[in-house]
């Protein structure tokens, strides 16, 4: 018996697996404060931290399952000193498919910027 061998090859997610910026934002959220709180600022750990803090999103955000997903995350650690620090981003993307979010966690000695970019991959 012929197997369907019609066309199934789709260059769109469907509306269950698109990635979504608001659920995006709470899994940064709890891994911010999860990770960080009750931490000082310290230079020479900050990089560690840096990496554990992309890696643990990345992981988390491969268990949504959406798929063909390619998933950027980027952390920013630094010492909070009062000063003001400005962050940004650009990117070429398909607005239809493709989103990001972000969260920043801040206590008295250190401030924390992640952002975690969704690209659909055709």
């Amino acid at each position: 018996m012929p197997e369907d061998l019609s066309n199934s090859y789709n260059i769109r997610p469907n509306f269950k697996h698109k990635f979504r910026p608001a659920s995006v934002k709470a899994i940064i959220h709890d891994v911010l404060n999860e990770e960080l709180s009750g931490k000082k600022y310290s230079s020479e750990e900050a990089t560690a931290w840096c990496k554990h803090i992309s890696e643990t999103v990345k992981e988390k955000l491969k268990e949504l399952d959406l798929d063909r997903y390619k998933f950027i995350v980027q952390v920013v650690i630094g010492e909070q000193r009062g000063e003001g620090v400005k962050v940004a981003c650009r990117c070429l993307w398909d607005s239809d498919t493709d989103n990001y979010a972000q969260d920043i966690f801040m206590n008295d000695t250190l401030f924390c910027v992640v952002a975690a970019y969704g690209v659909f991959y055709y």
